[in-house]
């Protein structure tokens, strides 16, 4: 694996590897020192066209625990913002000799752009293109999926998979990067996808999808789903009416206190996911948000963990990582 720039590349193999290195990166954030010296003396740059907080943190501390000296570079403030091409930064960061490039960008296509076009000889992590991916936020979902599925099953989660598991993404998937990259991951993965939506909030093309589409949330949790998922309503990439009110989403396809409640009168044991940031009371409710069920905070633990993996697989190989001492280079 040379880049990550889109889970549809991905192998089942591929994607168990990462997961497992990700659940052993796992355990190096309980330690005392939080440390790995994986990747010293490599320089990774976090190269961020649009607004990120949760993303950029999540990746920046991924490389300080593998050791890494870190280059922030933001538009706001920067040449880019004075008109530099994405060709010109690229030349910049090949002539500090970066070892990795984490590229966020509102133009889908962008880092395949930067990885294909021979101006820069470095990996590059996608780390979310306009409407079109964000694979590592899959990768940390299908992470928080994995260890769901073991911890009820009472089982390990290394080696395995997602297969059979029925997984509910709902809400905007038309404008969503987090849906796209979920979709073709978890169905290498051997889950189930069903995507319910407003049909104003689905892509075209939707058919040639992996999955199955259904408009009623209602009916979709009745038919049993071991995960549902809300993608947030993205106001800022919407330039239309893509339905009526707040209040006639929240009521049809947001998962409110009453929906929580059926949940819990069924007795199933349906996780609750959410990528953030989380518009309470819009896709989803604070007693969901906040219930025993939900995996919010797990999906923000396991997004270091998963950077992490995603690091060490494109600096160093596919290798277990060990302890500290013995990949120091």
């Amino acid at each position: 694996m040379r880049h990550l720039l889109d889970t549809r590349d991905l192998s089942r193999a591929e994607a168990v590897s990462l997961l497992d290195t990700a659940d052993r990166m796992g355990e190096v954030g309980q330690r005392e020192v939080k440390k790995l010296p994986a990747l010293r003396g490599r320089t990774v740059v976090n190269l961020f066209f649009e607004d990120s907080t949760r993303t950029r943190i999540s990746f920046e501390t991924a490389e300080k625990r593998l050791s890494a000296d870190v280059i922030n570079f933001a538009a706001k403030g920067s040449s880019i913002s004075k008109g530099e091409s994405l060709k010109d930064t690229a030349q910049t960061l090949e002539a500090i000799n970066a070892d990795a490039v984490v590229i966020r960008h509102p133009g889908s296509g962008a880092p395949q752009r930067l990885a294909t076009s021979g101006w820069i000889d470095a990996p590059v992590i996608n780390a979310g293109d306009g409407t079109h991916a964000h694979p590592t936020q899959a990768l940390l979902d299908a992470m928080t999926l994995r260890q769901h599925r073991a911890r009820l099953g009472g089982t390990d989660t290394a080696g395995t998979d997602l297969g059979g598991l029925r997984v509910a993404i709902v809400g905007d998937v038309l404008h969503s990067r987090v849906a796209r990259s979920n979709v073709w991951l978890l169905h290498t993965l051997g889950a189930e996808v069903t995507l319910v939506a407003p049909p104003t909030l689905l892509p075209v093309g939707i058919g040639e999808w992996p999955v199955t589409v259904e408009y009623d949330l209602d009916a979709a949790l009745r038919r049993g789903q071991d995960a549902v998922m809300l993608l947030r309503i993205q106001r800022e990439r919407m330039n239309a009416a893509f339905f009526p009110s707040a209040e006639e989403y929240s009521r049809l396809w947001g998962l409110t206190p009453e929906r929580l409640a059926a949940l819990e009168a069924a007795g199933s044991d349906t996780a609750i996911l959410h990528p953030g940031p989380m518009n309470r009371g819009l896709e989803i409710s604070s007693a969901a948000a906040d219930s025993g069920r939900s995996l919010v905070l797990d999906q923000v633990t396991n997004g270091v963990s998963v950077r992490m993996a995603v690091l060490y697989h494109l600096l160093t190989g596919p290798q277990a990582p060990h302890e500290e001492g013995h990949h120091d280079r």
